[in-house]
C-alpha cells in the first residue's frame, strides 16, 4: 500500500479562519479528503479530527502542519506526540513554516538528534508565547478594572417599586407572575434579583 500525505490544521475557535492553512496544504499537493481541521484550543490532544487522523496514519505516511503551534501549545505534550507519531507509528512529519523540521530528511542518528533539538526549542517557544499572552491578558484586565472598566453583563437596576412589590409577593398577597408583571421583569431576572437581594441582606 502506497504512503499518503495528510494535512492537519487547527484554529482556536469557530470565529477564526483556517483558510491560510488549507491553502498551504493544497499548494503542497494534499487532497481535500486528506485534510483534517479542528476548531478547538491546543491545550491538549482531545480533538475529534486529530484523533481521527491519528488513527488513519500508517508507517511512511506524511503528516503536514503549518506551524508547530498548530499541533499544540503544551511543550511536553507536543514532544511526546511528535515521538509517538515518528517512532511508534513510524510516519513522517513536515512543518511548512520551519522546513528544517522534516523527519523525511537525515534519518541517521545526527539527523534525528537535530530534529529533536529543533522540535524541543520550538515547542518551548510556543508554550512560552502562550503563557506570555495569558499574562498580558491578565495585566490588561487588571489595568482596566483599576480604571473602573467593568466586565460581564451590566447590572439591572431595581425598579422603583421593587421593595413594595416583593413585600406583597412574600406576604402571598400577589403571585410571582403578578409580581414579575408589576416589575416588568422576566422570570430569570426576577428570581436572580430576589436571590441576590436576600444574600446581601444575610451578609449585612
Amino acid at each position: 500500500m502506497s504512503s499518503r500525505k495528510f494535512g492537519y490544521g487547527r484554529v482556536s475557535s469557530k470565529d477564526q479562519n483556517e483558510a491560510r492553512q488549507l491553502k498551504a496544504f493544497k499548494d503542497f499537493g494534499i487532497d481535500d479528503r486528506d485534510i483534517y481541521v479542528d476548531k478547538k484550543s491546543g491545550k491538549d490532544f482531545d480533538r475529534e479530527q486529530y484523533k481521527l487522523l491519528k488513527n488513519i496514519l500508517r508507517e511512511d505516511d506524511l503528516l503536514v502542519i503549518q506551524s508547530i503551534d498548530r499541533l499544540g501549545r503544551n511543550y511536553e505534550m507536543i514532544v511526546n506526540e511528535w515521538k509517538d507519531i515518528t517512532k511508534n507509528i513510524k510516519a513522517d512529519i513536515f512543518v511548512l513554516d520551519m522546513p528544517l523540521l522534516d523527519t523525511r530528511q537525515k534519518k541517521d542518528l545526527l539527523g534525528t538528534f537535530i530534529n529533536d533539538l529543533i522540535l524541543s526549542l520550538l515547542s518551548y517557544v510556543a508554550q512560552t508565547e502562550r503563557e506570555k499572552i495569558k499574562i498580558r491578558q491578565r495585566q490588561g484586565i487588571d489595568i482596566a478594572l483599576a480604571n473602573g472598566i467593568k466586565f460581564g453583563r451590566p447590572k439591572i437596576q431595581k425598579p422603583d417599586n421593587y421593595d413594595e412589590v416583593i413585600g406583597l409577593w412574600k406576604n402571598k398577597q400577589i403571585t410571582a407572575r403578578e409580581a414579575m408583571k408589576l416589575l416588568n421583569l422576566k422570570p430569570n431576572t426576577f428570581y436572580n434579583m430576589v436571590r441576590l437581594d436576600e444574600n446581601i441582606k444575610k451578609n449585612n
